[in-house]
């Protein structure tokens, strides 16, 4: 007999949450809500909530909008988009996640009071929609490192603020800070504030005993995900057999083959419903 579990604690986190609550109450009441980007980096949850009414529209899209409601999703968004809405009279729905709000007001605390200014550096993905909000903080004056190569970047003679983007992991975290503090001039002043968000950095060593404790694992995620490259490989590190899919349609029967235990895990942006949907097609191909 095939033992399935689903990991207890993968799943949305409660910025994701919460964002997708606000757009299905607003959705209930009118049944129509823009959304500037995906909700979230799921395919599978972007239909879902399209099906509803919601509609997903880009930042140029934003611009020929007027007299509308448009939801800001958990990422965050740069001050001018804010103005644009006032300009444009869109009543902003916002579900910015407060780890993040927070972190865009000790930016923008940095860039507007510190004296004199330091260089704001961000450890994060170059064009993620959570970091253009944490640049935007800065007039576009922060510097984005996605690792260590990327340090050319920074002048170490200066003085630096380095922060993260909220879903980074901690050691690529500890790697540029400590290698900031070997390399900067002795007259340099370099502050580093560890802005990870805990509940996805404590999902890595829990994810990683998870995937030890079965012989196949799926890990289910958007393509787009972030978090889920990141989680993805942690599963990877510690079983060669688990294999990323977007849902159970991409499931091969041919990984089943002499396995007892089947382990489903997934992204801070995996809706529970998604896993669910594979561990009842694995029983049903299993059965069959």
């Amino acid at each position: 007999m095939v033992s399935i579990e689903i990991d207890n604690k993968s799943g949305f986190c409660f910025g994701v949450v919460t964002a997708i609550q606000k757009a299905e109450e607003e959705l209930e009441k009118t049944g129509q809500l823009y959304c500037l980007g995906d909700i979230v980096h799921n395919s599978d949850e972007v239909e879902r909530l399209r099906n509803k009414g919601l509609i997903t529209i880009t930042h140029d899209e934003l611009k020929n909008l007027h007299n509308v409601k448009v939801l800001l999703r958990a990422h965050g968004e740069p001050p001018s988009t804010y103005e644009l809405a006032r300009q444009n009279n869109i009543e902003i729905i916002d579900a910015t996640c407060p780890v993040v709000l927070q972190l865009q007001r000790r930016i923008k605390d940095t860039y507007n009071n510190m004296c004199p200014r330091p260089q704001i550096v961000i450890y994060g993905k170059i064009g993620h929609a959570e970091v253009n909000g944490l640049v935007g903080q800065t007039n576009g004056e922060a510097i984005v490192i996605e690792d260590i190569s990327q340090l050319s970047k920074v002048d170490l003679s200066q003085n630096i603020a380095l922060y993260s983007q909220t879903t980074k992991s901690l050691q690529g975290f500890s790697k540029i800070r400590e290698e900031i503090s070997k390399q900067k001039s002795p007259n340099a002043i370099f502050n580093s504030f560890d802005t990870i968000c805990r509940q996805v950095a404590n999902r890595v060593e829990h994810i990683r005993q998870f995937a030890a404790n079965h012989q196949l694992v799926l890990f289910v995620s958007g393509k787009k995900s972030s978090n889920g490259k990141i989680l993805y490989n942690e599963c990877l590190d510690v079983n060669p057999n688990t294999h990323f899919i977007s849902n159970e349609n991409e499931i091969d029967v041919q990984w089943l083959t002499n396995i007892g235990s089947i382990g489903i895990c997934g992204a801070t942006s995996t809706p529970r419903w998604l896993m669910e949907n594979v561990k009842n097609h694995l029983l049903h191909l299993i059965n069959n």
